[in-house]
């Protein structure tokens, strides 16, 4: 069963997004937050968060400025107003009596994940999914009109069987961002997963990642899985994954202070 919700972005514009409730019993709840230009029924979205639904965990998903079913100019954006609308999506979460514990990010997502962490109201735990330890790492998918952006100013990027238009105060904001800093100072459980093979977020940003993070940190390699999860069953898996290693932190009080915990490979 899902439930549909709308909240304002930071920069004006309403979001859609969708509630996967959780099957039985409620275990607790979360936020995952898309990549790039991918929206909340993307398979990494949509299929993470059902599994985890299903075992439990209700997840909020949305669409961000421009994408999807929401509202408003994609090229408005940044990863600024990702970042501070994530925020915003936990604030809609406690607003409604079901805080969301743990905070799930893929791609670019991912790095807004962490970058949000601390300031989302309620998130105990954060999880990644092929996240770029560097959110300038996008700009290899606009190189292409990356001169006649900062020239003009903005510019239209066909991107995904669609045009959006890329602005300079886009990519500047992206170039700006200080994301190993908002690591290090996470003080939160962290679980990173990155498969050994994705050619679009080469496997060494999830070293970097785990290296930045302060215990407690963990690290699974999701073996042959694609970049964006689409084949059968790895989007199931990683929800697996993360439904068992956030259990015994989604409950009790959130983590404050000096972060304490061991290490844990897989």
């Amino acid at each position: 069963m899902t439930e549909k919700v709308r909240f304002r972005s930071i920069v004006g514009p309403e979001l859609a997004g969708v509630i996967d409730l959780p099957d039985g019993e409620i275990r607790g709840w979360g936020i995952f937050v898309h990549g790039f230009t991918l929206g909340k029924d993307s398979p990494a979205a949509s299929r993470v968060s059902k599994q985890l639904a299903h075992e439990g965990i209700g997840m909020l998903r949305y669409d961000n400025l421009g994408i999807g079913d929401s509202d408003g100019d994609w090229g408005d954006g940044s990863f600024t107003v990702k970042v501070q609308d994530t925020v915003g999506a936990a604030t809609l979460m406690a607003e409604r009596g079901t805080p969301a514990g743990l905070l799930v990010g893929h791609s670019w997502g991912g790095a807004a994940a962490l970058a949000a962490a601390a300031e989302a109201t309620g998130v105990r735990a954060v999880a990644t999914i092929g996240a770029p330890v560097d959110p300038s790492h996008v700009e290899k998918q606009y190189d292409a009109v990356m001169d006649r952006v900062l020239s003009e100013g903005a510019h239209e990027w066909f991107v995904g069987g669609r045009t959006l238009v890329l602005k300079r105060a886009f990519v500047e904001d992206v170039r700006s961002a200080q994301l190993r800093d908002r690591i290090s100072e996470l003080n939160l459980p962290l679980l990173v997963l990155h498969s050994p093979v994705d050619t679009t977020v080469d496997i060494s940003n999830a070293g970097e990642i785990f290296n930045e993070a302060r215990h407690p940190r963990s690290f699974v390699a999701l073996e042959g899985a694609d970049h964006f999860l689409t084949v059968r069953g790895q989007a199931q898996r990683a929800a697996h994954i993360i439904s068992a290693w956030v259990d015994q932190y989604i409950h009790g009080e959130r983590p404050g202070g000096k972060a304490s915990g061991s290490i844990v490979n897989s």
